[in-house]
């Protein structure tokens, strides 16, 4: 039989952590609007901390039903002589005795203040990356795949006594009495015909003879009632077994655009972006691979500390970080095996004769194997040259291929959801 566990043990300071995340469930949507708040007014380093909650009295109330008045009554309401349908009249002004807020202080009134509460850095990260998921994953090959599902696979004689399979262990023991005492029963059945045809004849029963009847069918009750009712050869547990798994590896190549257009502004903005793209991929995944790729007239991949903190910079040929790209992954990352994805950002300023390269570059060698790309352009200006040559591409690899703009930094998190929200399964 299954064993059910239940820990009601208090948490630190009292806290019930079931009743914490029945809380936290409940008013889901105050505290994603407040992570959503709060992501936006956070430098790149401070964006893994926790981070305080507040919620509004008045979302905190509850409906509840009472008794109103019964029965029927008449009420006459008196009209008045200032005012006709439509007309607008002034808010009543506010009484003194606010519970919190600015204002003179009074001596009355009464309220309460807003509930407020701290929220930890996985419960942070967990609403943050609420409803987010890498699109178009698929399962690859069984090859070095280390991820394992449990299944189910007939029944066993020995296990332990979670798996005990109760409907097939009666259902063997119920045959094995069957078996074991067949033959008594019938020899029972029989002496007992023999039995109540003497019973029906008196004159002709011989008494020596119905005695023994009697004694051989006690007997051979009390060797049935002997037999056991559930034997060790009996018990029938579930057996389990590991099936390996198709793995769903990933690698996530971040492409930044670090060349003298890209100013101080911006490249903070990109680098916030490809920082929560980051933490989602640690947050969410476990077998995925980050390949960091800079650029400016020249690119190169280089480690996560170089991407976010090293200066150099230069003049701008997007399709040197497209080329390495697909260089990196034709080395390195069948896509047999592996699903590819690629994140650019940029202030979509490229010399003009490298525009058309990029495209193609896109067309023909990255987007035959990338499971999806998306192109960030940061500017608050008007569209550069490379949003109107990938605007192409978008129309035809719709739902493979994304572009989306952000002006300032209150778009990085919004943007960011967008590109990489769950989408609906197509058939």
């Amino acid at each position: 039989m299954t064993s059910i566990v239940i820990d009601r043990r208090l948490n630190s300071k009292g806290k019930s952590t079931v009743n914490r995340e029945r809380f936290m469930r409940r008013y889901r949507r105050h505290i994603r609007r407040a992570v959503n708040d709060a992501v936006n007014n956070r430098s790149i380093t401070d964006t893994e901390s926790g981070e305080k909650i507040s919620i509004s009295n008045k979302d905190l109330s509850e409906p509840f039903f009472h008794h109103g008045q019964g029965g029927h009554r008449e009420q006459v309401h008196p009209g008045n002589k200032e005012f006709d349908t439509g007309d607008r009249f002034k808010r009543p002004e506010k009484q003194g005795g606010s519970a919190s807020g600015d204002g003179e202080a009074s001596d009355g009134g009464g309220g309460m203040d807003d509930f407020e509460f701290q929220i930890n850095r996985d419960e942070f990260l967990e609403f943050l990356f609420d409803d987010l998921e890498l699109p178009n994953m698929v399962r690859k090959d069984l090859k070095d795949s280390n991820e394992f599902q449990t299944r189910r696979a007939g029944f066993t004689s020995a296990g332990s006594p979670d798996r005990l399979n109760v409907v097939r262990s009666l259902r063997s023991a119920h045959a094995r009495r069957i078996a074991l005492g067949g033959k008594d029963r019938r020899e029972v059945r029989a002496l007992k015909r023999e039995l109540r045809e003497m019973e029906v004849s008196p004159e002709n029963t011989d008494a020596t003879r119905a005695q023994a009847l009697r004694d051989r069918i006690a007997e051979l009750n009390g060797k049935l009632k002997r037999l056991p009712f559930i034997d060790d050869f009996d018990l029938k547990f579930n057996n389990l077994i590991r099936v390996p798994m198709p793995s769903s590896k990933a690698v996530m190549f971040c492409v930044m655009d670090v060349s003298g257009s890209m100013t101080r502004d911006i490249k903070d903005m990109a680098k916030k972006f490809f920082f929560l793209l980051y933490m989602f991929l640690q947050k969410n995944y476990k077998a995925v691979d980050v390949v960091f790729i800079r650029h400016h007239a020249e690119a190169r991949e280089c480690d996560e500390h170089d991407f976010f903190y090293a200066r150099e910079t230069g003049g701008t040929v997007v399709s040197s970080a497209l080329s390495l790209t697909s260089e990196i992954i034709e080395e390195r990352y069948n896509p047999k095996d592996w699903n590819i994805y690629v994140a650019q950002a940029s202030d979509g300023d490229n010399w003009e004769a490298d525009t058309p390269k990029c495209t193609k570059l896109i067309r023909e060698s990255l987007l035959p194997l990338v499971q999806y790309f998306a192109y960030i352009e940061i500017t608050d200006r008007h569209h550069q040259n490379l949003w109107h040559e990938y605007r192409s591409v978008e129309s035809d690899y719709e739902g493979q291929f994304a572009m989306s703009h952000i002006r300032s930094a209150k778009d990085i998190y919004p943007v960011f959801r967008e590109l990489f929200e769950k989408r609906e399964a197509t058939a």
